[in-house]
């Protein structure tokens, strides 16, 4: 925690810093409103045995109650509330009942937080956050300087520019790391994190370049890119580089684009490393077949037009022995269509849509590099699709939607 500064209200009090472990310990809260709603969800995370006193609560703090992760008396405070209780909370807008509850608290030794004066309250509540496991909480008297400390430090936790290497009770390991849609600030803060304790980074063409950039000089970047009708590094080969180095005691993460689950080969890798003992880590990523049509203005679902939306990969034409795609289901389908890996099949998959019944006309879109500087839209219909993406020199990767839905925000989204 950080050292406290004088305030007006509480000059001359230093504070003694501690954490409270309160689970299945009796805690009084006072008070429904937003300050009660705010501060609720950190303390039903301890576990506590939580009761609220409150003759009337927001909808948030009334749906706590619904899930039983509080006990709500329905009523104003009453003398003799905080017996049995290890800690109260003070959150109401009247001034006599806030000092009727510090008054018993201080009779009844029971350490009581107050919402509205500091200076009347036996404890104060810290600014915190969380990350990596870690609690940040800061203290100066000041709420409003102790937000701005507390968000500059968890902010610099996660972005990496406040770093302090974690220790890893196992050491090695594997962590699959979904890097997002190629955007550097759309990796999940838990992605980020992993990345910045990595030894190694066996990364994809599409994984964020920019993040590498920000690895330390003693960590091994592998390039595993798979460029379409080019260079590749074999699967094989990368499940044995992260075996390897594993194995060697380095933890490595495996940066993939989109998320490793969605045409990821993620659960190969995840396979490959198990068989050979190591522990693996999943990191979700935020997958290009909804975050890349979605910043270019297209909602892969609509009230009133879709149901559904269907994720195909377009990486073997509909003619070709290997596919496992039933075209002329999904020609059938009503919903939106989004293919990845598609480029330079669209021409055939088009065809095999329009042959099955989706009509010609049917809007498509087709968004290159999505996220990125490089983003561009271009738009078309099922029977033109394959001579527009061939005028307009797209190239992978390039996100391909088919279905009303690609135009429904035309009139709102300036491209």
């Amino acid at each position: 925690m950080t050292a406290p500064t004088p305030h007006p209200s509480t000059e001359g009090r230093t504070p003694y810093p501690v954490g409270l472990l309160l689970a299945g310990r009796r805690v009084v809260v006072v008070g429904g409103g937003q300050v009660a709603q705010r501060r609720l969800p950190a303390l039903i995370a301890t576990g506590a045995e939580l009761h609220l006193i409150s003759p009337a609560t927001t909808p948030a703090v009334q749906a706590m109650a619904d899930a039983g992760e509080l006990t709500w008396h329905p009523r104003p405070y009453q003398d003799g509330d905080l017996a049995g209780a290890w800690y109260a909370l003070v959150a109401t807008d009247d001034p006599a009942v806030n000092a009727a509850v510090s008054a018993e608290a201080e009779r009844e030794r029971v350490f009581c937080a107050r919402s509205d004066d500091a200076a009347a309250a036996t404890a104060w509540t810290p600014a915190s956050g969380r990350d990596a496991g870690a609690t940040v909480a800061v203290l100066t008297g000041d709420p409003r300087h102790s937000a701005a400390l507390r968000d500059a430090i968890v902010d610099g936790l996660r972005d990496g520019s406040l770093a302090a290497r974690q220790y890893r009770a196992h050491g090695a390991g594997v962590a699959l790391v979904g890097g997002g849609p190629g955007d550097p600030d759309l990796i999940t803060v838990r992605g980020r994190r992993l990345l910045a304790d990595a030894d190694v980074v066996v990364a994809d063409r599409l994984a964020p370049r920019e993040l590498l950039a920000e690895l330390p000089e003693h960590v091994e970047v592998i390039d595993a890119s798979k460029i379409p009708y080019g260079r590749f590094m074999a699967q094989e080969a990368i499940n044995r580089t992260l075996i390897e180095h594993a194995k060697a005691g380095k933890f490595v993460v495996r940066l993939k684009g989109g998320d490793p689950y969605v045409f990821g080969r993620g659960g190969e890798e995840l396979l490959a490393c198990a068989e050979a003992g190591l522990p693996v880590t999943v990191v979700p990523g935020i997958s290009s077949s909804i975050s890349v049509p979605a910043a270019a203005g297209v909602p892969v679902t609509h009230r009133g037009m879709t149901h559904e939306f269907t994720v195909i990969s377009g990486h073997v034409g509909p003619d070709d022995d290997r596919s496992l795609t039933n075209w002329e289901a999904a020609a059938k389908m009503s919903g939106t269509l989004v293919l990845l890996m598609a480029v330079d099949k669209i021409g055939a998959i088009a065809a095999k849509l329009v042959e099955h019944g989706r009509p010609a006309d049917t809007p498509v879109a087709i968004v290159q590099e999505g996220t990125t500087a490089a983003q561009r839209r271009v738009d078309a219909t099922l029977g033109t699709v394959a001579a527009v993406v061939d005028a307009e020199g797209i190239k992978p990767p390039a996100v391909i939607v088919i279905g009303d839905v690609v135009n429904v925000l035309a009139a709102a989204f300036r491209r």
